[in-house]
């Protein structure tokens, strides 16, 4: 894993944390300049990126981890924001939604949720925040996707966010049955074929919440 974070506390929290979780840590970045030879000189299984570094506090990170994965591409990327930034989150996701995640920092107190998302990104799949999602949902109120009933809008949003059929039943106390006909509606309903694959679902499901 690499990381990129400005802030010392924060940096040194997370090379522990990810450390006691059995990652090895092999390079950390406290300013955006760094972190593209970072990458490219270690070319890690992921990469931990804060938005804003310095210089500029802008959006340095997440220009990096744009520059990386066009070096590498499909390179694992799991940026972090202390705010939900919609402009942000759409151009991580505007080149596919394969091995990207975009969390905010509070996520990352809650250890057991972080971790699952990272590992998810690392794996090729995608980890958005919940109120990401939401985000990026309220500003597609235009057909079809009004035409999806509340709990299909449910199921698509723990879509979104990279749970397989299994949790999102288990989170919305229902059968995977009635979860996979769920599915079936949404890309119905969005005109979108229906895929099996965890990660093919989600990023056509992504790009059409970016469209």
């Amino acid at each position: 894993m690499v990381i990129a974070e400005d802030n010392a506390l924060l940096r040194e929290g997370l090379v522990l944390l990810l450390t006691s979780a059995g990652h090895e840590v092999t390079g950390v970045a406290a300013t955006g300049p760094e972190i593209l030879p970072l990458l490219l000189e270690h070319r890690p299984d992921a990469a931990v990126l804060d938005v804003r570094l310095p210089p500029g506090f802008r959006d340095e990170g997440l220009r990096a981890a744009l520059a990386a994965r066009a070096e590498l591409p499909g390179l694992p990327v799991l940026v972090l924001s202390q705010y939900v930034e919609e402009t942000y989150a759409a151009e991580l996701l505007g080149g596919g939604a394969t091995g990207v995640g975009y969390l905010l920092k509070d996520r990352v107190g809650r250890v057991d949720e972080f971790l699952d998302a990272l590992e998810r990104v690392a794996a090729g799949g995608t980890a958005l925040d919940p109120e990401v999602v939401t985000e990026l949902l309220a500003r597609r109120r235009d057909d079809p996707l009004r035409s999806l009933t509340p709990r299909e809008r449910e199921v698509l949003e723990l879509m979104a966010q990279g749970y397989d059929n299994g949790t999102i039943a288990r989170s919305l106390v229902v059968t995977e049955r009635a979860v996979h006909k769920h599915i079936g509606n949404v890309f119905a309903k969005l005109g979108l074929p229906p895929a099996d694959g965890g990660h093919r679902r989600v990023r056509a499901v992504l790009a059409y919440l970016n469209a």
